[in-house]
């Protein structure tokens, strides 16, 4: 595949993440002050959206408390500054056992609902974009699967597609972006269709470049598309996905660093991100192109 360089870019700030990191950088924000905040930040900084999660308050645990989540929309949307609010539905499949002799049955440390459980802060709070994981695998956070079943995708789908809430495709390995297109021709995943390819999150697609243009080969035509990597290679990354015709993500959820031994907040991280984009001769686009470009619609909670 030729090489076209994207020359208009967005940058998407990931806050905060469900990850294991809230004891590993003080940077990484809890409350729903905290998330907003930092996401604020970010949008000053030139990110045209921003992806959140929310966190237990007091422990920095992921959460899926939709009242955290309503006071994480709401503070965002009454900011003095513009940006797109692009929520998680990725928790609620995380499937636990104990031990590798105790398969019939889950472990109490399972996080496992239902399709309309997963959505509800999303019917709730109405982003403007949410993120489907389009498929199962391994996670190496922990002795986990992150359990997507083809049925509950299509659910799931749905209900975001009724929401009116644009679709972003999290694609972990060429396979999600296969049964992703099979949603697209479904007319489960309406257009214009955005993915985002993951990266180097183990045991996904592994973040060097024979297997990121893999990767980008089987985005279809006509898709918008955005890319990150892990710790170190993020900033990599931002380059790589721009030389690749793609969009960029960067933010503590995927990266803990600015560089050696200096921890990163996510007003610094997307910073960094967009003197590497203008740097390549392209241009950062904001809020207002980015909701033009993907048919988005700003709404306020019900």
């Amino acid at each position: 595949m030729p090489l076209s360089m994207k020359r208009e870019v967005f940058v998407t700030c990931a806050v905060t993440g469900s990850g294991a990191t809230q004891d590993r950088s003080p940077h990484v924000p809890r409350s729903p002050e905290e998330i907003a905040r930092s996401a604020i930040a970010a949008a000053r900084a030139g990110a045209a959206v921003v992806h959140c999660h929310v966190r237990d308050p007091r422990t920095g645990a992921p959460a899926r408390d939709r009242a955290l989540y309503r006071e994480v929309t709401e503070r965002i949307r009454a900011a003095d500054v513009d940006v797109v609010l692009n929520l998680t539905a990725g928790m609620g499949g995380d499937l636990f056992f104990d031990g590798t002799e105790a398969m019939d049955r889950m472990s109490p440390r399972s996080d496992m609902a239902g399709a309309a459980e997963r959505v509800a802060h999303i019917l709730e709070c109405r982003p403007e974009i949410c993120t489907l994981d389009c498929g199962t695998m391994n996670f190496a956070e922990s002795d986990y699967v992150m359990v997507n079943t083809p049925g509950m995708l299509r659910d799931m789908a749905r209900r975001m597609t009724e929401a009116g809430v644009r679709i972003e495709i999290e694609a972990f390995d060429t396979g999600h972006l296969w049964f992703a297109r099979q949603l697209v021709e479904e007319g489960a995943i309406p257009e214009p269709v955005l993915a985002q390819l993951c990266m180097g999150v183990p045991w996904g697609a592994p973040d060097d470049l024979n297997t990121f243009l893999a990767m980008v080969n089987n985005v279809p035509a006509g898709w918008t598309w955005s890319a990150f990597a892990l710790g170190r290679h993020q900033m990599p990354y931002v380059a790589a996905a721009v030389l690749a015709g793609g969009n960029v993500r960067v933010g503590l959820e995927d990266n803990l660093w600015l560089e050696r031994g200096v921890l990163a907040d996510n007003a610094q991280l997307v910073e960094r991100a967009v003197g590497i984009i203008e740097r390549m001769g392209a241009r950062v686009i904001g809020p207002d192109e980015v909701r033009a470009r993907l048919g988005l619609t700003r709404r306020d909670p019900l």
